[in-house]
């Protein structure tokens, strides 16, 4: 029998959505989703990594705690050097993973070794974010001590509502590069980037699927943009929007 998440359970994932959203920094988003992550599940590591496989090579994105920034560089490059088990099963496999049970002799593993040493964890999760164009998205969950059959369900469930964080914030950081938002501005972040895919000529239904949300939300974050800009159309909203340099 799969194990029963809590109320509580999602209430911490609802704090992840929140505070991504509210996060202003587009580039500090993958460790604000690793310092979440770390204490709903009460762990000691969480690292997020963009591997490019056809390159050999690759970048971590975010990470918690803070201290594991001295040890992250290159780290991608050796576990694809050291054929890290979760970069073949992320190619065929969605679910979160214990790796131990993906890796006959976890224990006697040169990433076993460095997971020890250099993130204090004797045992990690991998829960694969997204494998297309030969770009692979990973997450590494690290802990002192077993995981239970309730955090492997807890990260089943959230699974999906980082995928689309992860859609929000490169949409975010897509536009912001095209046009710097106005200080004064009282537009969230997801409402900036709702914004702004009105400005390209996406219909709500094409921005719902843009970000992996409803329509109805897609309005509702509409809505209050025309409030904050003083507008009651899209028309009118993308004149006032032009006219503020908010959108290209």
């Amino acid at each position: 029998m799969a194990a029963q998440l809590r109320t509580r359970d999602y209430g911490q994932m609802l704090d992840l959505v929140v505070a991504v959203l509210e996060n202003e920094n587009v580039d500090s988003v993958w460790h604000v989703i690793s310092r979440e992550l770390l204490d709903s599940l009460g762990c000691d590591s969480a690292t997020f990594s963009e591997v490019l496989l056809s390159e050999g090579t690759g970048t971590v994105r975010g990470w918690a705690p803070d201290e594991l920034s001295t040890v992250v560089d290159g780290l991608v490059q050796r576990r694809i050097r050291q054929r890290h088990p979760l970069l073949d099963y992320g190619l065929s496999e969605q679910a979160p993973v214990n790796i131990a049970d993906i890796c006959d002799g976890w224990r006697n593993t040169a990433w076993y070794e460095e997971a020890r040493r250099d993130f204090g964890v004797t045992q990690q999760v991998g829960v694969p974010l997204a494998c297309e164009d030969g770009k692979m998205c990973v997450a590494l969950i690290g802990r002192r001590g077993d995981f239970t059959p309730h955090d492997l369900a807890f990260l089943t469930r959230i699974q999906p509502v980082i995928r689309t964080m992860a859609s929000h914030v490169y949409e975010l950081k897509r536009l912001r590069s095209a046009v710097a938002p106005v200080p004064s501005c009282d537009l969230t972040p997801r409402e900036a980037t709702v914004l702004g895919l009105l400005a390209e000529g996406l219909t709500a239904a094409a921005i719902a699927r843009r970000l992996a949300i409803s329509p109805h939300t897609v309005n509702r974050h509409l809505e209050r943009i025309y409030r904050k800009l003083g507008t009651n159309n899209r028309v009118s909203t993308l004149v006032v929007a032009r006219a503020e340099g908010l959108v290209a």
